[in-house]
């Protein structure tokens, strides 16, 4: 991989991670779109460290947020109090929308990483995430905050992530509709998904570096793979802060829009090559 390639695919992976659009099909049909052939190995590397400069982003980003939810959940423990205060109830929350996506994970790992190494399937797929933003604009009546986000919104919205195990079906998509639909407001369903994304992407993250440091060739690569890091990680805030603000005023739709102009356009660039 390039320099060049590296800062570009950081560019996508920072936009794309938290754009309702699919990062993960984005790292699979750009390379194949542009005709790149990075070896397997390489972009696994690759793909684990820019999802780390995501995840930093998100952090640094909520920062306030996550510090208040976490002392929260401590001095609620702490004074036998655990659900009392609204903060320490959504880290709470936060724990019950994580389980289904680690016990899916862990069950359907294999099938799940041989579908990420099909272009055409991938491109498939992000016709799924286009249906599932508009059916998020037409059920639920978006009238409700983050504060008052209950536990079962949080297994619904859990539910929901699960299908963005599969490539092309967007995380944030996926979450971002589901709160959606049980009412909560476009910006607080946004909220609910980036914080959701933290524990997935730190225990994602973690397990994939005990793999990735094994790799030999793995010290080879740092300075080009540093620059995708940064890039992923300076974009990714950049897109939180803009998309959070999109949401106020705005819809759903041109995703969609655009999920399935890059759907169709990969299922034609597949037909043509074969």
């Amino acid at each position: 991989m390039t320099l060049l390639q590296s800062i570009f695919l950081g560019i996508i992976q920072g936009l794309t991670e938290f754009l309702p659009i699919s990062s993960s099909a984005h790292l699979v049909i750009t390379p194949y779109i542009m005709n790149w052939h990075i070896p397997a190995q390489e972009a696994f590397i690759f793909d684990v460290l820019v999802q780390l400069g995501t995840l930093l982003a998100v952090i640094v980003y909520f920062r306030k947020d996550l510090y208040l939810v976490i002392t929260s959940v401590f001095n609620g423990l702490i004074h036998k109090h655990p659900f009392e205060e609204a903060s320490s109830r959504l880290g709470w929350i936060l724990v019950l929308a994580t389980i289904p996506a680690v016990i899916a994970g862990l069950l359907f790992k294999d099938p799940v990483e041989r579908v990420f190494g099909s272009p055409l399937a991938t491109g498939l797929l992000l016709y799924g995430t286009a249906l599932l933003l508009v059916i998020a604009e037409f059920v639920g009546k978006r009238m409700r905050q983050i504060e008052n986000i209950s536990w079962v919104d949080g297994l619904v919205v859990g539910l929901f992530q699960v299908i963005s195990l599969l490539p092309g079906i967007s995380r944030s998509g996926s979450t971002i509709s589901g709160g959606m639909i049980r009412n909560l407001e476009r910006p607080a369903a946004a909220r609910f998904s980036f914080l959701m994304s933290i524990p997935v992407m730190l225990g994602a993250g973690s397990l994939a570096m005990f793999d990735l440091i094994k790799l030999p060739n793995f010290s080879v690569q740092i300075p080009t793979l540093i620059a995708g890091f940064i890039t992923s990680a300076v974009v990714g805030y950049l897109t939180i802060r803009w998309l959070l603000g999109y949401l106020v005023t705005q819809r759903l739709f041109p995703f969609a829009i655009y999920c399935t102009v890059v759907s169709t356009s990969v299922i034609l660039v597949s037909f043509i090559r074969s």
